[in-house]
């Protein structure tokens, strides 16, 4: 059970980035919007299954090998973890770094999956 400090960073964070849910994700896959899906999991919880089209840079390298996948500080950035508390932290570090356009999944892959149940 994570600790509520946790909890409260998590909560920080995802007040100070951007969140979308797994539709409007969908919807900007399938317009051809222009933008890089990065899986900030753990290399095990990628092995289970990743959404379509998602670049795996787990969250622990992520600030420091962001640019294997882009420098472009104006790049839009969408990041997923499990549930949505990984990357809404990644997100807000990549905000401090001086990405404009970061966007967390929220609900992460878990969220991702119960949706193309429904």
């Amino acid at each position: 059970m994570p600790l509520p400090e946790f909890k409260q960073l998590v909560n920080e964070a995802k007040s100070q980035i951007t969140e979308i849910g797994p539709d409007e994700l969908k919807h900007m896959q399938q317009s051809g919007e222009d933008f890089t899906l990065i899986d900030v999991r753990e290399r095990d919880e990628q092995e289970k299954g990743t959404i379509p089209g998602a670049v795996a840079m787990p969250r622990g390298i992520l600030e420091v090998n962001i640019d294997q996948i882009t420098t472009g500080k104006d790049r839009k950035l969408v990041l997923y973890c499990g549930g949505g508390s990984r990357s809404a932290l990644a997100a807000l570090n990549l905000k401090k770094m001086g990405f404009n356009k970061v966007i967390s999944l929220s609900g992460g892959y878990r969220g991702w999956r119960e949706s193309e149940t429904q």
